[in-house]
Protein backbone atom coordinates (compact mmCIF):
# COMPACT_ATOMS: atom_id res chain seq x y z
CA UNK A 1 0.00 0.00 0.00
CA UNK A 2 1.58 3.47 -1.26
CA UNK A 3 2.52 6.08 1.53
CA UNK A 4 1.84 9.58 1.32
CA UNK A 5 4.96 11.41 2.23
CA UNK A 6 5.20 13.06 5.71
CA UNK A 7 6.46 16.15 4.41
CA UNK A 8 5.17 19.44 6.21
CA UNK A 9 6.22 21.37 3.08
CA UNK A 10 5.02 19.18 0.54
CA UNK A 11 1.44 18.94 2.19
CA UNK A 12 1.65 22.17 1.80
CA UNK A 13 2.88 23.14 -1.20
CA UNK A 14 0.15 20.29 -2.43
CA UNK A 15 -2.37 22.62 -0.33
CA UNK A 16 -1.21 25.50 -2.01
CA UNK A 17 -1.53 24.14 -5.21
CA UNK A 18 -5.06 22.80 -4.80
CA UNK A 19 -6.10 26.44 -3.33
CA UNK A 20 -4.78 28.18 -6.52
CA UNK A 21 -7.01 26.14 -8.71
CA UNK A 22 -10.24 26.41 -5.88
CA UNK A 23 -9.55 29.90 -6.07
CA UNK A 24 -9.49 29.81 -10.19
CA UNK A 25 -12.44 27.50 -10.30
CA UNK A 26 -14.33 29.63 -7.73
CA UNK A 27 -13.26 33.25 -10.06
CA UNK A 28 -15.09 31.35 -13.11
CA UNK A 29 -17.74 30.76 -11.39
CA UNK A 30 -17.77 34.49 -10.13
CA UNK A 31 -17.97 33.15 -6.49
CA UNK A 32 -17.75 36.29 -3.96
CA UNK A 33 -13.93 36.75 -2.74
CA UNK A 34 -13.30 33.39 -5.09
CA UNK A 35 -9.28 33.66 -4.13
CA UNK A 36 -10.24 33.04 -0.55
CA UNK A 37 -13.06 31.24 0.06
CA UNK A 38 -12.36 28.78 -2.77
CA UNK A 39 -9.24 27.80 -0.98
CA UNK A 40 -10.74 27.79 2.02
CA UNK A 41 -14.07 25.39 1.51
CA UNK A 42 -12.38 23.76 -0.65
CA UNK A 43 -9.40 22.35 1.75
CA UNK A 44 -11.09 22.59 4.39
CA UNK A 45 -13.55 19.88 3.15
CA UNK A 46 -10.13 17.45 1.77
CA UNK A 47 -8.53 17.67 4.95
CA UNK A 48 -11.77 16.45 7.00
CA UNK A 49 -11.65 13.96 4.25
CA UNK A 50 -8.30 12.87 4.84
CA UNK A 51 -6.58 14.26 1.80
CA UNK A 52 -2.65 15.34 2.75
CA UNK A 53 -2.89 18.48 2.25
CA UNK A 54 -1.95 21.53 4.43
CA UNK A 55 -0.45 25.31 4.05
CA UNK A 56 3.06 26.55 3.65
CA UNK A 57 4.49 27.53 7.16
CA UNK A 58 4.03 31.83 7.50
CA UNK A 59 0.83 31.46 4.64
CA UNK A 60 -1.05 33.31 6.81
CA UNK A 61 1.24 35.65 7.68
CA UNK A 62 2.15 36.55 4.60
CA UNK A 63 -1.43 36.84 3.52
CA UNK A 64 -2.73 39.04 6.40
CA UNK A 65 0.86 41.63 5.56
CA UNK A 66 -0.48 41.93 2.33
CA UNK A 67 -4.42 42.62 2.59
CA UNK A 68 -3.06 44.94 5.48
CA UNK A 69 -0.86 47.12 3.61
CA UNK A 70 -3.87 46.91 0.66
CA UNK A 71 -6.37 48.20 2.89
CA UNK A 72 -4.04 51.17 4.46
CA UNK A 73 -4.39 52.73 1.01
CA UNK A 74 -7.44 53.56 1.88
CA UNK A 75 -7.32 55.82 4.56
CA UNK A 76 -6.73 58.88 2.16
CA UNK A 77 -6.49 62.38 4.47
CA UNK A 78 -10.07 62.86 3.51
CA UNK A 79 -11.28 59.41 4.93
CA UNK A 80 -9.10 59.79 7.77
CA UNK A 81 -10.58 63.49 8.39
CA UNK A 82 -14.26 61.74 8.52
CA UNK A 83 -13.20 58.80 10.74
CA UNK A 84 -12.07 60.56 13.77
CA UNK A 85 -16.12 61.87 13.71
CA UNK A 86 -17.20 58.38 14.19
CA UNK A 87 -15.70 57.07 17.21
CA UNK A 88 -18.43 56.75 19.28
CA UNK A 89 -19.82 54.66 16.13
CA UNK A 90 -16.42 52.43 16.67
CA UNK A 91 -16.55 51.97 20.23
CA UNK A 92 -20.65 50.92 20.31
CA UNK A 93 -20.04 48.19 17.85
CA UNK A 94 -16.79 47.07 20.02
CA UNK A 95 -18.69 46.80 23.08
CA UNK A 96 -21.20 44.84 20.69
CA UNK A 97 -19.23 42.31 20.08
CA UNK A 98 -18.04 41.20 23.50
CA UNK A 99 -21.49 41.25 24.66
CA UNK A 100 -22.70 39.23 21.52
CA UNK A 101 -19.33 37.15 22.46
CA UNK A 102 -20.65 36.84 25.82
CA UNK A 103 -24.15 35.76 25.18
CA UNK A 104 -23.65 33.25 22.48
CA UNK A 105 -20.75 31.85 24.74
CA UNK A 106 -23.69 30.98 27.57
CA UNK A 107 -25.54 29.78 25.26
CA UNK A 108 -23.12 27.60 23.82
CA UNK A 109 -22.43 25.92 27.14
CA UNK A 110 -26.15 24.89 27.63
CA UNK A 111 -26.40 23.39 23.98
CA UNK A 112 -23.06 21.87 23.90
CA UNK A 113 -22.95 20.72 27.73
CA UNK A 114 -19.55 22.09 28.02
CA UNK A 115 -18.01 24.50 30.83
CA UNK A 116 -18.66 28.13 30.87
CA UNK A 117 -15.49 29.32 30.22
CA UNK A 118 -14.79 26.89 27.22
CA UNK A 119 -17.57 28.27 25.54
CA UNK A 120 -17.13 31.86 26.09
CA UNK A 121 -13.78 31.76 24.73
CA UNK A 122 -14.89 30.07 22.14
CA UNK A 123 -17.45 32.19 21.35
CA UNK A 124 -16.08 36.02 21.73
CA UNK A 125 -15.33 37.00 18.10
CA UNK A 126 -11.25 36.99 18.97
CA UNK A 127 -8.44 35.74 17.47
CA UNK A 128 -7.76 31.46 17.79
CA UNK A 129 -4.62 31.63 18.95
CA UNK A 130 -5.43 34.16 21.59
CA UNK A 131 -8.84 33.21 22.62
CA UNK A 132 -6.95 29.69 23.19
CA UNK A 133 -4.11 30.91 25.13
CA UNK A 134 -6.87 32.90 27.45
CA UNK A 135 -8.61 29.87 27.37
CA UNK A 136 -5.79 27.67 29.04
CA UNK A 137 -4.89 30.45 31.50
CA UNK A 138 -8.68 30.75 33.01
CA UNK A 139 -8.62 26.07 32.68
CA UNK A 140 -10.87 26.35 29.54
CA UNK A 141 -10.56 23.56 26.81
CA UNK A 142 -8.09 24.78 24.65
CA UNK A 143 -9.02 22.08 21.67
CA UNK A 144 -12.42 22.92 21.91
CA UNK A 145 -12.14 26.83 21.84
CA UNK A 146 -9.41 26.73 18.61
CA UNK A 147 -11.96 24.89 17.01
CA UNK A 148 -14.93 26.76 17.92
CA UNK A 149 -12.71 30.18 16.30
CA UNK A 150 -12.02 28.26 13.36
CA UNK A 151 -15.43 27.42 12.38
CA UNK A 152 -16.42 30.51 13.26
CA UNK A 153 -14.20 32.21 10.85
CA UNK A 154 -14.96 29.34 8.24
CA UNK A 155 -18.75 29.97 8.35
CA UNK A 156 -18.91 34.03 8.37
CA UNK A 157 -15.60 34.00 5.66
CA UNK A 158 -18.75 31.85 3.30
CA UNK A 159 -22.04 32.84 4.72
CA UNK A 160 -21.35 36.83 4.98
CA UNK A 161 -19.93 37.52 1.17
CA UNK A 162 -22.65 35.23 -0.36
CA UNK A 163 -25.31 36.50 1.63
CA UNK A 164 -24.34 40.47 0.12
CA UNK A 165 -23.68 38.66 -3.06
CA UNK A 166 -27.55 37.14 -2.91
CA UNK A 167 -28.73 40.76 -1.63
CA UNK A 168 -26.64 42.20 -4.74
CA UNK A 169 -25.31 44.72 -2.31
CA UNK A 170 -22.26 46.33 -3.53
CA UNK A 171 -21.34 49.79 -4.51
CA UNK A 172 -23.08 51.67 -2.03
CA UNK A 173 -19.40 53.81 -0.39
CA UNK A 174 -17.77 54.84 -3.04
CA UNK A 175 -14.55 54.70 -1.60
CA UNK A 176 -11.21 54.48 -3.69
CA UNK A 177 -7.20 53.58 -2.60
CA UNK A 178 -5.03 56.96 -2.60
CA UNK A 179 -3.19 55.50 -5.13
CA UNK A 180 -4.22 53.58 -8.07
CA UNK A 181 -1.21 52.92 -10.25
CA UNK A 182 1.12 50.06 -9.64
CA UNK A 183 5.03 51.48 -8.98
CA UNK A 184 7.64 48.55 -8.95
CA UNK A 185 10.19 50.42 -7.01
CA UNK A 186 7.55 51.87 -4.65
CA UNK A 187 5.77 48.57 -3.82
CA UNK A 188 9.07 46.81 -2.77
CA UNK A 189 9.26 50.03 -0.19
CA UNK A 190 5.77 50.17 1.08
CA UNK A 191 5.99 46.27 1.40
CA UNK A 192 9.33 46.59 3.08
CA UNK A 193 8.24 49.42 5.40
CA UNK A 194 4.63 47.12 6.21
CA UNK A 195 6.85 44.20 6.73
CA UNK A 196 8.65 45.84 9.47
CA UNK A 197 5.07 47.18 10.78
CA UNK A 198 4.15 43.57 11.10
CA UNK A 199 7.48 42.08 12.58
CA UNK A 200 7.68 45.29 15.08
CA UNK A 201 3.93 44.52 16.25
CA UNK A 202 4.37 40.48 16.70
CA UNK A 203 7.54 41.77 19.04
CA UNK A 204 4.73 43.35 20.86
CA UNK A 205 2.39 40.46 21.26
CA UNK A 206 -0.43 42.13 19.41
CA UNK A 207 -2.49 39.58 17.63
CA UNK A 208 -3.25 39.85 14.21
CA UNK A 209 0.18 41.32 14.33
CA UNK A 210 1.15 41.52 10.50
CA UNK A 211 -2.25 42.95 9.48
CA UNK A 212 -2.25 45.57 12.43
CA UNK A 213 1.38 46.04 11.85
CA UNK A 214 1.02 46.90 8.34
CA UNK A 215 -1.94 49.11 8.75
CA UNK A 216 -0.35 50.74 11.42
CA UNK A 217 2.09 52.18 8.84
CA UNK A 218 0.03 52.15 5.81
CA UNK A 219 -2.57 54.15 6.91
CA UNK A 220 -0.15 56.92 7.97
CA UNK A 221 1.44 56.96 5.02
CA UNK A 222 -1.73 57.01 3.13
CA UNK A 223 -3.56 59.62 4.97
CA UNK A 224 0.44 62.02 4.96
CA UNK A 225 -0.01 61.82 0.71
CA UNK A 226 2.77 59.32 0.27
CA UNK A 227 1.32 57.57 -2.19
CA UNK A 228 4.04 54.62 -2.69
CA UNK A 229 2.44 52.59 -5.29
CA UNK A 230 -0.57 50.49 -5.17
CA UNK A 231 -0.81 47.04 -4.41
CA UNK A 232 -1.78 44.94 -7.68
CA UNK A 233 -5.15 42.63 -8.00
CA UNK A 234 -2.78 39.67 -8.33
CA UNK A 235 -0.48 40.01 -5.13
CA UNK A 236 -3.99 40.61 -3.45
CA UNK A 237 -5.35 37.29 -4.83
CA UNK A 238 -2.50 35.69 -4.00
CA UNK A 239 -2.78 36.66 -0.61
CA UNK A 240 -6.11 35.18 -0.09
CA UNK A 241 -4.82 32.16 -1.53
CA UNK A 242 -2.79 31.99 1.64
CA UNK A 243 -5.14 33.18 4.27
CA UNK A 244 -8.00 30.59 2.79
CA UNK A 245 -5.12 27.70 2.86
CA UNK A 246 -3.71 28.25 6.07
CA UNK A 247 -7.69 28.93 7.75
CA UNK A 248 -8.21 25.54 5.95
CA UNK A 249 -5.36 23.82 7.51
CA UNK A 250 -6.79 23.79 11.10
CA UNK A 251 -9.42 21.33 10.12
CA UNK A 252 -8.48 17.71 10.64
CA UNK A 253 -9.88 14.28 10.04
CA UNK A 254 -10.89 14.35 13.56
CA UNK A 255 -12.59 17.81 13.55
CA UNK A 256 -15.98 15.98 13.69
CA UNK A 257 -15.08 12.43 15.20
CA UNK A 258 -17.03 12.52 18.44
CA UNK A 259 -18.01 15.84 18.46
CA UNK A 260 -21.25 16.20 16.60
CA UNK A 261 -23.11 17.98 19.63
CA UNK A 262 -20.33 19.88 19.88
CA UNK A 263 -19.78 21.34 16.44
CA UNK A 264 -23.63 21.41 16.11
CA UNK A 265 -24.03 24.19 18.85
CA UNK A 266 -21.15 26.12 17.79
CA UNK A 267 -22.64 26.44 14.62
CA UNK A 268 -25.96 27.32 15.52
CA UNK A 269 -24.51 29.72 17.61
CA UNK A 270 -22.33 31.48 15.13
CA UNK A 271 -25.29 31.84 12.65
CA UNK A 272 -27.34 33.20 15.96
CA UNK A 273 -23.97 35.78 16.30
CA UNK A 274 -24.24 36.52 12.48
CA UNK A 275 -27.74 37.10 12.61
CA UNK A 276 -28.02 39.73 15.69
CA UNK A 277 -25.04 41.59 14.72
CA UNK A 278 -26.58 42.34 11.47
CA UNK A 279 -29.90 43.38 13.46
CA UNK A 280 -27.73 45.50 15.40
CA UNK A 281 -25.84 47.02 12.47
CA UNK A 282 -28.52 48.14 10.41
CA UNK A 283 -30.08 49.63 14.16
CA UNK A 284 -26.47 51.91 14.44
CA UNK A 285 -26.43 52.81 10.89
CA UNK A 286 -30.12 53.89 11.16
CA UNK A 287 -29.01 55.85 14.22
CA UNK A 288 -25.86 57.34 12.68
CA UNK A 289 -26.87 57.88 8.88
CA UNK A 290 -24.48 55.33 7.90
CA UNK A 291 -24.56 52.75 5.05
CA UNK A 292 -26.65 49.80 6.51
CA UNK A 293 -24.76 47.29 4.27
CA UNK A 294 -21.23 48.44 5.60
CA UNK A 295 -22.18 48.56 9.05
CA UNK A 296 -23.89 45.21 8.72
CA UNK A 297 -19.83 43.95 7.69
CA UNK A 298 -17.93 46.26 10.45
CA UNK A 299 -20.29 44.05 13.11
CA UNK A 300 -19.82 40.70 11.31
CA UNK A 301 -18.22 38.09 13.87
CA UNK A 302 -15.90 37.11 11.35
CA UNK A 303 -11.83 37.89 11.09
CA UNK A 304 -10.80 41.76 10.90
CA UNK A 305 -8.52 40.37 7.15
CA UNK A 306 -11.69 38.62 5.99
CA UNK A 307 -14.74 41.12 6.70
CA UNK A 308 -12.12 43.95 4.96
CA UNK A 309 -11.42 41.64 1.81
CA UNK A 310 -15.21 41.71 1.74
CA UNK A 311 -16.04 45.26 1.87
CA UNK A 312 -13.43 45.91 -0.53
CA UNK A 313 -14.47 43.29 -2.69
CA UNK A 314 -17.94 45.07 -2.87
CA UNK A 315 -16.77 48.62 -2.85
CA UNK A 316 -18.48 48.79 1.31
CA UNK A 317 -17.34 51.39 2.78
CA UNK A 318 -13.87 49.71 3.55
CA UNK A 319 -11.78 52.72 5.98
CA UNK A 320 -14.96 52.25 8.47
CA UNK A 321 -15.28 48.67 7.91
CA UNK A 322 -11.51 48.35 9.07
CA UNK A 323 -11.80 50.88 11.43
CA UNK A 324 -14.28 49.00 12.98
CA UNK A 325 -12.35 45.48 12.93
CA UNK A 326 -9.67 47.31 14.40
CA UNK A 327 -11.38 48.50 17.31
CA UNK A 328 -13.36 44.97 18.32
CA UNK A 329 -9.63 44.01 18.56
CA UNK A 330 -8.08 46.55 20.61
CA UNK A 331 -10.85 46.24 22.78
CA UNK A 332 -10.98 42.16 23.17
CA UNK A 333 -7.37 42.29 23.69
CA UNK A 334 -7.77 45.19 26.48
CA UNK A 335 -11.20 43.80 27.87
CA UNK A 336 -11.78 40.22 27.67
CA UNK A 337 -9.68 39.10 30.57
CA UNK A 338 -10.20 41.72 33.02
CA UNK A 339 -13.73 41.14 32.37
CA UNK A 340 -13.96 37.80 32.45
CA UNK A 341 -12.44 37.79 35.88
CA UNK A 342 -14.47 40.61 37.21
CA UNK A 343 -17.81 38.17 36.09
CA UNK A 344 -16.39 34.87 37.46
CA UNK A 345 -15.51 36.60 40.90
CA UNK A 346 -19.06 37.93 41.10
CA UNK A 347 -20.73 34.43 40.66
CA UNK A 348 -18.69 33.13 42.90
CA UNK A 349 -19.45 35.70 45.55
CA UNK A 350 -23.34 35.47 44.61
CA UNK A 351 -23.32 32.25 45.39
Amino acid sequence: MRRWPDSALLRGVLGLVVGGLAGATFAALHSPLPWMIGPLVTLAALRVGGAPLGALPGSRQVGQWIVGTALGLYFTPVVARSLAGVWPLLVAAALFAIAVGYASGLLLARLAGIDRTTAIFASVPGGAAEMSTLAERFGGRVDQVAAAQSLRILIVVVVVPYAFAWSNVHGADPYVPGITETRPAGLALLLGATLVGGFAARALRVPNAFVLGALAVAIPLTASHVDLSAVPGGLSAAAQVLLGSALAARFAPEFLRGAHRFVGAVVATIVLAIAASAAFGVGLATLTGQSPPTLVLGTAPGGIAEMCLTAKALSLGVPLVTACHVTRVVALLLLTAPLFERVRAYRRSAR
